[in-house]
């Protein structure tokens, strides 16, 4: 942890406030509701109520200053907060992305903890194939979903699971209801385990029986284009190039205007981190980046198809951590 703080100090040219709580247990090991870090030249201090005196003492590396409750617990600092810091006679200046371009480049332990948690979220994915779809809501299939990251081990979902059958399945991020499956359509589940504080993502589309052939062909062009963007996924190449790859891939079979989102994005102790692949993207792919290639066609009022991977960025080769199959799975 100390090595990311000195990494920190060499960025900036004035003391820092971190307010964003994922930031400093990122920065520090220190996970609670309640904390703040300053980070000055010459000491780091950190900010938290009584509740948690005892865990910020043992931080090596940095003072810890016992503060009363009332010390803001968000994740940015609103105008609110602000006020209350330049009554203390503090010049604030804004500071942005600085712990975030950190945390977008993974060390080996944190790239283990990705690891993990991809680990366990394939096998969930290859037990939840063996589940009975048809008849069933999308509400129960999420919840056994998360189960599954339980039983295995998991401290539970890195983020809402999203299942999503028929024509739900074309909005990309359709929240599980109370429909329920029925036979002959596609059933997109995006899920990811959180192991260690570290999350992972993974998204496969299942068929309850033979679709339609505009969904068949849909999925086909799908696969084509996640496996163009995995392979775009290189040491230099910029986010806008790999989303190209895949999405080139789309258009080309006539399917562009069903795919309106990025290819991917970071994933680390956030869900959603730096770096971005999508036509926005001002990022260039590093080695230790863990980003995700996740393609989607959606076509309003059939279905939806989305093939998502979580990748390390290698020096050499991709590193593909999702392995469950991208073959279109028929299920019950």
């Amino acid at each position: 942890m100390i090595e990311r703080i000195e990494a920190l100090r060499s960025a900036v040219e004035e003391p820092l406030l971190v307010s964003n709580l994922v930031n400093v247990r990122y920065l520090t090991g220190f996970d609670s509701s309640n904390a703040a870090l300053v980070v000055e030249p010459e000491r780091v201090r950190l900010f938290s109520d009584f509740r948690y005196a005892e865990l910020g003492r043992s931080i090596q590396g940095v003072e810890f200053v016992e503060t009363k409750r009332s010390l803001y617990a968000a994740d940015d600092l609103t105008y609110g907060k602000w006020e209350t810091l330049s009554s203390g006679g503090l010049e604030l200046v804004p500071r942005r992305g600085l712990v975030e371009a950190l945390r977008a480049v993974k060390d080996e332990p944190e790239l283990d903890a990705v690891r993990r948690a991809a680990a366990v979220t394939s096998e969930a994915y290859a037990r939840f194939a063996e589940e009975t779809f048809v008849g069933r809501t999308e509400r129960d299939l999420a919840w056994r979903m998360d189960e599954l990251f339980h039983e295995l081990g998991a401290e539970g979902p890195a983020f809402e699971t999203i299942v999503a059958a028929g024509p739900n399945s074309a909005r990309p991020h359709s929240r599980p209801s109370d429909r329920e499956v029925g036979p002959r359509e596609t059933v997109v589940v995006d899920s990811g385990a959180r192991l260690d504080g570290y999350c992972s993502d993974c998204t496969r589309t299942f068929a309850t029986g033979p679709l339609p052939e505009r969904l068949q062909e849909a999925y086909a062009v799908c696969l084509e284009a996640q496996l163009a963007g995995l392979e775009a996924v290189r040491v230099g190449a910029t986010g806008v190039e790999a989303d190209a790859a895949a999405r080139r891939v789309i258009e080309d079979a006539g399917f562009g205007e069903a795919f309106g989102h990025g290819l991917g994005h970071g994933v680390g102790v956030d869900v959603h981190e730096a770096p971005r692949l999508a036509r926005e993207s001002s990022d260039t792919l590093v080695a230790g980046n863990v980003v995700t290639v996740e393609p989607g066609i959606y076509l309003e009022g059939l279905g939806g198809i989305r093939i998502e991977d979580l990748v390390i960025v290698g020096e050499d080769a991709p590193e593909v951590l999702t392995g469950f199959t991208k073959d279109l799975l028929s299920v019950d």
